[in-house]
């Protein structure tokens, strides 16, 4: 709230030395520059004139609303504009701005529902409607705005749950702007929203619900694996199921995985002899057969890639 004295009027103050500069001029033109009565009265006289007129003088800019008092009572708003008051009569002693103002507050300290002390900053943004009760019905409407917005927040955040404060911020701005608005209604101010920015919880609390999030995101992983090795083993059970029916289909499915390994690694390889019966090799001859052959054939392909 802007006080009379907080503003100044400089198209006033023009006014001001315009007409006491006519006066002067109109007393050195008849009487010159000899100093008598006349002349002095005609001074006073254009200088009263110019006080009385630049005091009647108001320029409210395009934001705002002047609460004009006359004899002490409510007479009028006034602006934006130009516009004209009775000095001594009338007063002005607040100029309300009716733009949309963003005020900040906190709560530090706060214990939720379920005893946890948290730090909230939020943001509220509201506008004066009725500068009339704005400025009469209270008396500094911006701090009790601001006092209002702390005390619902702290309202709000002893009854919330933590987990619900930390996931659910639009509900509580919701909330916030509902209770801020009854409050403020009275004063013809209207809340346009509420934004939460920020829920601060104690350092070892938040090392702890690290952990927490740590611990369920293993467990998460834990669950994900044993289920995909249940779909593997599924998957497995019928295809033993398709090769029991089809033993040829079987041998060529040994047949690929025997040479992959070879393939690979050919120094070393362990083979069940049941695996070799089904492959028709002729046992651990032919196996070494075709291992010294795969052998040569790598033996060739780097020679040539040297040459």
């Amino acid at each position: 709230m802007e006080g009379l004295s907080m503003k100044t009027n400089y198209f006033a103050l023009l006014i001001f030395f315009v007409i006491l500069g006519i006066g002067v001029g109109i007393s050195y033109s008849i009487y010159g520059a000899q100093a008598n009565t006349e002349g002095m009265v005609i001074n006073v006289i254009s200088f009263l004139i110019a006080l009385i007129v630049s005091c009647s003088i108001k320029v409210a800019d395009q934001w705002e609303k002047a609460v004009v008092l006359r004899l002490g009572g409510f007479h009028s708003l006034k602006g934006p504009g130009l516009f004209f008051i009775i000095p001594v009569v009338d007063m002005i002693p607040y100029w309300i701005d009716t733009r949309v103002i963003a005020t900040s507050f906190t709560a530090e300290k706060t214990l939720t529902k379920d005893t946890v002390p948290v730090d909230v900053d939020a943001v509220l943004f509201w506008k004066v409607l009725d500068s009339k009760k704005a400025a009469l019905d209270v008396a500094d409407y911006k701090s009790a705005i601001s006092w209002a917005s702390q005390t619902a927040l702290r309202d709000v955040i002893g009854k919330t749950m933590l987990s619900d404060m930390l996931e659910g911020r639009e509900k509580i701005s919701t909330e916030l702007q509902r209770i801020i608005d009854e409050r403020t209604e009275p004063w013809g101010i209207n809340v346009i929203s509420v934004e939460v920015k920020d829920v601060l919880i104690p350092s070892a609390l938040e090392d702890a619900m690290s952990m927490q999030a740590q611990a369920e995101r293993e467990r998460q992983a834990r669950v994900i694996l044993g289920d995909s090795e249940r779909q593997v083993a599924e998957k497995f059970a019928e295809a033993a199921k398709s090769y029991s029916s089809n033993p040829t289909a079987l041998h060529l499915r040994a047949m690929n995985m025997l040479y992959e390994g070879l393939k690979d690694n050919s120094t070393i390889v362990i083979v069940p002899s049941t695996a070799l019966e089904t492959m028709q090799l002729g046992g651990l001859a032919g196996m070494t057969a075709m291992t010294m052959g795969l052998s040569d054939e790598k033996k060739k392909k780097a020679g040539k890639s040297k040459d």
